[in-house]
């Protein structure tokens, strides 16, 4: 940059940008946020299938954690117990186990609409500052143009 004139354009400059950085941050951990939203959404997916193709009878491996498994037999696919959220949870049958995962699914595609539309205000707000910056930078450049000119017919 070069100094005088103009006085604090560059301040400006910087604190747009130091704005637009804010913004892209804040993007980023909505992205991250949808990400583990479909995470979990393939994981009901995949809840869901097995309930479907299970039977009373199968044998089925549970994990124990700390990717540990135990073979055990499924006593009756009728009794699926479905968290409800807030540390409750409810023994459904079969069909009203996959009920409430789809509603589960729905429920996390109306919070990733909600993140999706989110980001595009961020987008916009960025790009809205990123045009701000830009006319600020002609802006800047004018002033410099018009002073070299008027230093040269000074120097006539």
């Amino acid at each position: 940059m070069m100094g005088g004139g103009g006085g604090g354009g560059g301040g400006q400059m910087q604190q747009i940008q130091e704005e637009i950085e804010q913004i892209r941050q804040e993007q980023e951990v909505v992205e991250e946020e949808i990400e583990s939203l479909r995470t979990e959404q393939t994981e009901i997916d995949e809840a869901i299938e097995a309930i479907e193709t299970l039977e009373s009878g199968a044998t089925v491996q549970v994990p124990l954690g700390g990717d540990a498994y135990l073979r055990a037999e499924v006593q009756d696919i009728d009794e699926v117990i479905v968290s409800l959220g807030g540390g409750y949870a409810a023994e459904r049958g079969e069909d009203g186990a996959i009920d409430s995962l789809e509603t589960k699914q729905d429920t996390i595609d109306d919070r990733i609409e909600d993140l999706q539309s989110e980001i595009s205000e961020l987008e916009a707000e960025a790009e809205q500052m990123e045009q701000q910056a830009q006319q600020m930078q002609q802006q800047q450049m004018q002033q410099m143009m018009q002073q070299q000119q008027e230093q040269e017919q000074d120097s006539e």
